[in-house]
């Protein structure tokens, strides 16, 4: 990796707050101004988005979202290509919600009988709304994530590299976007296609989110993408796999949410692992243990943007 990716290991794996975001931004255009680019930051829908070259001009959107989540004592398990089981683990999740109900509204009707007081009835309600409030609070503004080597550090690493790796002469082809809020809801990617209106529809996007920590690199095309065979085969011949890495464009079933859904021709990018009765599945981010970064797999992505960026 290059100093710039370790120093962002060492001293940036955490971009929540404000402050924290701030910093990062400062350091990160301060390097890209140093490689001979000339960075920006756009506003929009609370975000703050750092864009690097012209969205209206470029042939291809590299993208990455560089603000980090909370810390969640379960990983966010996904299975993109499997989903009646992400439904299931999704629903084992809320089931603890459930019982914490229960046991509160339970705890709150002995009170009400013991004072023999029904009028307070009318409190079981709020009592409901208030852990569901706070469970919203804790997805969204809990405690920072202090590990976030996968989610996605790996994203913003492989972005970075390209970007510092990127020949002058293909410059002009690429704009780079580190995303802001996307945990909080794409609200990064939704401002910057509001402001860039061609890019949403016309452009490709490449969006890199969890990409260091499994060996199937896979490439989830949006349908609108899934019909031009021409611009998926170049995809294939740009990221092609070395050793036990493998890669993919997948055009049957398959889902991956991030900032690449703002995107008429947008493209999620993730690694994945593979078990035989889930299939190709995601674990560890959104918890403490989130700390694979997988060097190789930064490699082949950017060298494989770098390729890409060629053929265009």
């Amino acid at each position: 990796m290059t100093p710039q990716s370790q120093k962002i290991m060492s001293g940036f794996q955490v971009r929540k707050s404000k402050k924290q975001k701030e910093a990062f931004r400062v350091w990160l255009c301060g390097e890209l101004e140093a490689a001979g680019y000339a960075p920006r930051v756009e506003e929009g829908f609370a975000a703050k988005n750092v864009v690097v070259g012209g969205p209206d001009t470029a042939q291809v959107i590299f993208s990455a979202h560089y603000d980090t989540c909370a810390v969640l004592p379960v990983p966010n398990f996904i299975t993109p290509r499997n989903m009646f089981f992400f439904v299931c683990y999704q629903l084992l999740l809320i089931i603890p919600l459930f019982l914490a109900l229960a046991v509160m509204e339970g705890a709150l009707l002995a009170v009400i009988v013991a004072l023999r007081s029904p009028g307070l009835l009318l409190l079981m309600p709020f009592t409901s709304i208030a852990l569901c409030a706070f469970f919203v609070w804790w997805i969204l503004d809990g405690k920072a994530n202090r590990h976030t080597a996968n989610d996605n550090t790996s994203g913003v690493i492989t972005l970075l590299e390209t970007a510092l790796a990127m020949p002058e002469e293909d410059r002009g082809k690429v704009c780079f976007v580190f995303f802001d809020n996307e945990e909080k809801g794409l609200f990064g990617s939704a401002a910057f296609t509001k402001a860039h209106k061609k890019a949403k529809k016309e452009t490709l996007n490449i969006n890199f989110d969890c990409v260091s920590d499994g060996d199937f690199i896979q490439f989830f095309p949006g349908e609108p993408l899934k019909k031009d065979e021409e611009t998926l085969r170049r995809i294939e011949a740009a990221f092609e796999g070395r050793g036990k890495k493998r890669t993919e464009v997948v055009r049957s079933f398959g889902f991956y949410p991030s900032d690449n859904k703002a995107f008429k021709m947008g493209v999620g990018v993730c690694a994945l692992k593979y078990k035989k009765i889930v299939g190709y599945y995601m674990d560890r981010i959104h918890t403490s243990k989130d700390t694979v970064l997988e060097e190789e797999n930064i490699e082949l992505l950017r060298d494989g943007a770098l390729r890409l960026t060629r053929f265009l």
